[in-house]
């Protein structure tokens, strides 16, 4: 099957990109150096083309209703302009997918969302809301619009006062509090549909900084991606950025298939609601009465070397515990830290571990994310 392009795949293209494949897309995992995109998202701004990302528009009567019974915290909560982090998970409470969702305004008195999947699994989540608003008799239109929009993350200390001057409306981009959002303009992106110029933009991000996400029309990207002159950055500054602040990565941290996890194992327990009702809720209630027997915990190597996803956790004495899901040198730390799933006994920050890297034990501690400080 061949790779899906981003809508910029020819700009980067232009600007040297290495790309890599990304469930499913073909996407820049470096535009210079990760180090130096890396560098630049914490000391000042950078942008990333994160088009791989699904998106899938829910509206109808039913549509909160099925929004609620399909994720795992309260989309009740949400008043238009609000968005959630959130999991999908199955019967068992295990994690498919983890997602963000955004209420958009209403269409008359049908309320409006918009969530996000990981790359590559937007057919699936389509073709599971379709199927469960079906069986549920529910009244609502699920559409995949992964390949009608681009998507942008704009991070670092300076990436507000950036968006802000070339926004058509900066005060109320301005008077965005964490995980709001909005429709504006973007300069640059003025087409003969109104609608078809308006970006969402949001303040939400994966790196640990503050910033802000910006959902575009796919024929405008090129123009709304020039508006924001920055250093580009590929998916490989994206991950050393998000490992240092201690989020976890579909498909990497956990996977249905090959790493079933709870969000509790996977430490973000806070994603769910057990007040309301969804898929996996009794399951997941069981699982908080009894406790989680692993955990997820971060971990920051004493001797020289990197974990990577993997490689064993072993005790000091050499007993295998646990395992590496994922690792990297930190460029702002300038040591090497990571993920993985530990017994809740040697969970405890300042416990002190090994990890096999390449058949040599190197001396680890247990360290709580995240590794830097975060917004």
């Amino acid at each position: 099957m061949s790779l899906q392009m981003p809508p910029l795949r020819g700009v980067h293209d232009e600007r040297g990109a290495k790309v890599t494949e990304f469930g499913g897309w073909e996407m820049p995992v470096e535009f210079d150096s990760i180090q130096e995109e890396h560098r630049a998202v914490r000391e000042s701004v950078g942008k990333f083309d994160v088009s791989h990302m699904g998106e899938i528009a829910v509206s109808g009567p039913d549509a909160r209703a099925l929004m609620q019974r399909l994720t795992s915290n309260d989309v009740t909560a949400l008043d238009v302009g609000d968005s959630q982090y959130a999991t999908i998970t199955d019967e068992d409470g295990v994690i498919i997918d983890d997602t963000v969702v955004y209420r958009l305004p209403d269409e008359g008195d049908d309320h409006v969302f918009l969530f996000i999947p990981n790359a590559g699994n937007d057919e699936a989540m389509t073709e599971r809301w379709r199927t469960h608003r079906d069986e549920w008799g529910l009244e609502a239109s699920v559409e995949n619009q992964t390949h009608e929009y681009a998507m942008f993350a704009i991070q670092g200390p300076d990436a507000r006062e950036l968006v802000l001057d070339v926004v058509a409306d900066p005060d109320r981009v301005s008077d965005l509090s964490r995980f709001e959002a909005t429709y504006t303009t973007v300069e640059g992106t003025e087409s003969e549909s109104e609608s078809e110029s308006k970006c969402w933009v949001a303040r939400t991000g994966y790196t640990g900084e503050d910033g802000l996400e910006v959902i575009a029309p796919w024929d405008d990207a090129e123009s709304v991606w020039s508006a924001f002159d920055c250093q580009p950055c590929g998916l490989g500054a994206r991950d050393t950025l998000r490992l240092e602040a201690g989020f976890v990565l579909a498909g990497q941290d956990f996977d249905r298939e090959t790493n079933p996890r709870t969000p509790y194992e996977c430490g973000i327990g806070f994603t769910v609601k057990l007040d309301t009702e969804f898929v996996g809720r009794d399951a997941l209630e069981r699982a908080k009465e009894e406790g989680v027997e692993e955990k997820l915990v971060g971990f920051r190597l004493v001797d020289r070397g990197i974990a990577r996803h993997g490689y064993d956790i072993t005790t000091t004495d050499g007993d295998v515990i646990g395992t590496v899901t994922s690792g990297t040198m930190s460029p702002t730390l300038e040591a090497a830290i990571g993920l993985g799933y530990v017994p809740v006994e040697y969970a405890d920050a300042g416990t002190k571990i090994r990890v096999d890297v390449r058949g040599r034990p190197k001396k680890a501690k247990i360290e709580t994310p995240p590794f830097v400080d975060t917004v």
